[in-house]
């Protein structure tokens, strides 16, 4: 499991554990994945790895975008599934947005939420005590 910005000590010249950038948390992914992996001498299907990639960014991407930013992440491979949690600024829930305004206009974003939805199993949305929200989900690993 990646630790909280919380819970970090130690070297400050390590790498962020909370992610800036969606390409850091497909990175984050790739790495847990691997190494659970490697450890336990099996192998990852690669169509869901992918899955959980998609999953990672288009999180972090929402967290950044909508959420205020990304205040915590983390990541774990447990059994057959990636239990992903990114947590931001924002109370307000997720929602998808048309994908056509009223004149027949095709919209630009708001495919994130549907495409977590769709990938996801045991999607969560819970409130922090300080504020903002946490987005729990588990992405099957088979």
């Amino acid at each position: 499991m990646t630790p909280s910005a919380a819970e970090r000590t130690g070297d400050q010249r390590s790498r962020p554990t909370r992610p800036s950038k969606p390409a850091e948390a497909r990175r984050a992914v790739e790495r847990a994945v691997t190494a659970r992996c490697r450890e336990g001498g099996t192998r990852y299907d690669a169509d869901a790895l992918s899955d959980a990639v998609l999953v990672a960014s288009e999180l972090t991407t929402n967290a950044i975008l909508h959420g205020g930013g990304v205040t915590d992440f983390r990541v774990d491979v447990v059994g057959p599934g990636l239990r992903l949690s990114v947590s931001d600024r924002s109370d307000a829930l997720p929602a998808p947005v048309p994908a056509a305004d009223r004149q027949g206009r095709w919209t630009v974003g708001g495919r994130g939420w549907p495409i977590v939805c769709r990938l996801a199993r045991d999607v969560r949305v819970s409130g922090l005590p300080s504020g903002g929200k946490c987005i729990s989900v588990l992405v099957p690993l088979s």
